[in-house]
């Protein structure tokens, strides 16, 4: 199977998003303390956070409009880099939290 976005939206209700240094400083994206000025230094940012992607009130990603990624052909490195139908090892408490997610809600 090959990996593939079925753009159900249930990463971003589930995981925050972490930023590189390149999209963080881009300013392409909203992150958590934005209103409070960018720090300059990536490091400090990751450190307290700085570099996340703004949440909803709901904890889901700010860019999830009608269940889906509002940003999905510019969306960040790590939302490009996941799927759920990813083999690889790293993913795996990721995507067994995704499926069980989807079971309570009938999804699968």
């Amino acid at each position: 199977m090959e990996d593939k976005c079925s753009q159900c939206g249930v990463c971003c209700k589930l995981f925050v998003i972490n930023l590189t240094e390149e999209e963080y400083k881009s300013r392409k994206y909203k992150t958590q303390f934005e209103e409070f000025g960018l720090t300059k230094e990536f490091k400090e940012a990751e450190l307290c956070g700085a570099n996340i992607i703004t949440q909803k009130e709901d904890e889901s990603c700010i860019y999830l409009k009608d269940g889906t990624c509002s940003i999905h052909s510019i969306r960040p490195k790590s939302c490009r880099e996941f799927f759920c139908t990813s083999k690889n090892p790293i993913f795996k408490t990721m995507i067994k939290k995704i499926t069980n997610y989807k079971r309570s809600f009938g999804i699968i």
